[in-house]
C-alpha cells in the first residue's frame, strides 16, 4: 500500500524504536565480545573441537526448556523490563568472566557454565525484543523495521568480534570489563522504553503457553520458513569451528579469529542496509529458499579454502545470504501474527533459531571431532543444499508465496488470519 511519505524517513523519526535499536547494538556486541574472549580461551585451555561443539550445546537447553514460558511473559508482562532483566544476566556473566580472568581462575567447568547462563538470557530475551519491535512502528513501516533491526544485529556481530580481537590480551580482562560497560549502557536504554501492557494477570497454563507452536503448525507457510532455517544452519553453520580455523588451518590468530567473525556480519549488514532501504515486496518464498541455497554453497567455498582472504570473502557472502532469509522470515512471522500472540509466537522462532545456532554449534563440534573441521563443515554445505530441495517440495506454499500477507490483502485483520 503506497503512502505520502517517505518510509525510510519515517522510520527514523519512531524515536522508542531508535532507542531500542542502539540498545540492541551495544547488548549484542558486548555478547559478542564475550562468546568470542570465552571460545578463545576454551580452545586455549582443552585444544578440543568436542568442548567447543559443548558450549553450543549448553546454550541452546535453556532454549529447550524455557522457550515456552518465556514467549507467555512477553505477552503477559511489560517486554522493555524482560529485556532489562535479560541483558543484566549477560552484564553478570562477563562480569564473573571478568573478574575470574583477572585472578586466573577460568576453567573449562567455568566457561560451561557461563554458557549456561547466557542461554538462559538470551532465551527470554529473544522473544520480548522481537515482539516489541512491531508495536513501536506503524504496520506499513513493518518490513523496513526488521530490516533495520536485523543490520543492528549484524553491527553488534561485526563489532564484537572485531573489538575482541583488538582487545584481547592473553586474559581477556580487556575485553570482558568493555562488555560489562556497554550492557549497563544498553540496559539504561531499554529501561526508558514503554509499553502498552502491564502486569499480566493470566495464569502461565500449557494451553496458554503452547499456543504461539498450534498458530505456527497450523500456518504452514510459516511453519516452513521457521524450519528451513532450523534445518540448513543446525547443518550449514560453522561459528563453533572458527577458532580452530584460526589457530590451526589459516594460521591468524585471536586477531583473526575476531575478523572471521565478524566476516559474515559484514556481509549482512550490507544486505540489511540495502533491505531497509529497498525492502523485499515479491516472491518472498522463492527468495527465501534461494538465500539459504546460496548460504550452503558459500559453506561449501568456505570448508575447503585454506586461504584466509577467500575464507573472509566466504563467510561475508554467506552472511549476506543469510540475511536475506532472516528479514524475509521475521516479517512473514511479525506481520501474521495478531499482536497479543507475537511473545509467544515470537518464542517459537526464538526456539529454531536457538535450535539452529547453538544445537548446531554442538552438531560442528560432534561431526568435526570424527570428521575433522573441514569435513564437517563440508559436510554440512552440502546438507544445507539438498534440506532447500527437499523444502522447495514439502512446502510448496512456501515456495509459491509472492507476498507478505499486509500487503497481499491490504485491510485485512491480522487477527483473523
Amino acid at each position: 500500500m503506497p503512502h505520502s511519505d517517505d518510509d525510510f524517513s519515517s522510520l527514523l523519526r519512531q524515536r522508542e524504536f531508535l532507542r531500542l535499536w542502539c540498545a540492541r547494538v551495544l547488548a549484542g556486541a558486548a555478547t559478542q565480545m564475550t562468546m568470542v574472549a570465552a571460545a578463545w580461551q576454551m580452545y586455549n585451555l582443552t585444544n578440543s573441537a568436542w568442548d567447543l561443539g559443548l558450549v553450543g550445546l549448553l546454550q541452546f537447553l535453556p532454549v529447550l526448556c524455557f522457550t515456552l514460558p518465556a514467549g507467555h511473559l512477553a505477552d503477559r508482562h511489560h517486554r522493555a523490563r524482560l529485556i532489562a532483566g535479560a541483558q543484566f544476566i549477560q552484564l553478570l556473566a562477563a562480569a564473573v568472566l571478568l573478574v575470574a580472568s583477572g585472578r586466573g581462575l577460568v576453567s573449562r567447568e567455568l566457561l560451561f557454565g557461563v554458557s549456561l547462563l547466557l542461554g538462559a538470557a538470551r532465551t527470554f530475551q529473544m522473544p520480548a525484543q522481537q515482539a516489541l519491535v512491531p508495536s513501536l512502528v506503524p504496520p506499513h513501516l513493518l518490513a523496513r523495521a526488521m530490516a533495520m533491526s536485523s543490520s543492528g544485529n549484524q553491527v553488534a556481530v561485526i563489532g564484537g568480534p572485531a573489538a575482541a580481537g583488538l582487545l584481547f590480551l592473553q586474559t581477556g580482562i580487556t575485553v570482558y570489563a568493555a562488555a560489562v560497560l556497554m550492557l549497563a549502557g544498553a540496559i539504561a536504554a531499554v529501561l526508558r522504553l514503554s509499553d502498552d501492557r502491564g502486569p499480566g494477570h493470566a495464569r502461565p497454563d500449557w494451553q496458554e503457553m503452547l499456543a504461539g507452536l498450534r498458530f505456527v503448525w497450523r500456518r504452514q507457510v510459516l511453519l516452513g520458513a521457521v524450519s528451513l532455517d532450523l534445518m540448513a544452519v543446525l547443518f550449514g553453520g560453522a561459528t563453533a569451528l572458527l577458532p580452530i580455523y584460526a589457530k590451526d588451518i589459516l594460521h591468524v590468530g585471536a586477531s583473526g579469529l575476531g575478523a572471521l567473525r565478524a566476516a559474515p556480519a559484514v556481509g549482512a549488514l550490507v544486505v540489511a542496509l540495502l533491505l531497509t532501504r529497498f525492502p523485499v515486496r515479491t516472491r518472498v518464498g522463492a527468495l527465501l529458499l534461494w538465500s539459504v541455497a546460496a548460504y550452503g554453497l558459500c559453506m561449501l567455498v568456505f570448508g575447503v579454502s585454506t586461504s584466509f582472504a577467500l575464507s573472509m570473502v566466504a563467510l561475508a557472502l554467506s552472511g549476506g545470504a543469510d540475511m536475506v532469509s532472516v528479514v524475509v522470515r521475521q516479517t512473514l512471522v511479525q506481520s501474521e501474527t495478531p499482536p497479543d500472540m507475537r511473545g509467544r509466537v515470537g518464542a517459537v522462532n526464538s526456539m529454531f533459531i536457538g535450535a539452529s545456532n547453538q544445537l548446531g554449534e554442538f552438531e560442528s563440534g560432534a561431526t568435526a571431532a570424527l570428521l575433522g573441521p573441514v569435513g564437517s563443515v563440508v559436510l554440512g554445505g552440502g546438507a544445507t543444499l539438498l534440506i532447500v530441495a527437499g523444502w522447495t517440495r514439502l512446502f510448496p506454499g512456501l515456495a509459491r508465496r509472492d507476498r507478505y500477507l499486509e500487503d497481499a490483502l491490504p485491510g485485512v485483520s491480522r487477527s483473523s488470519t
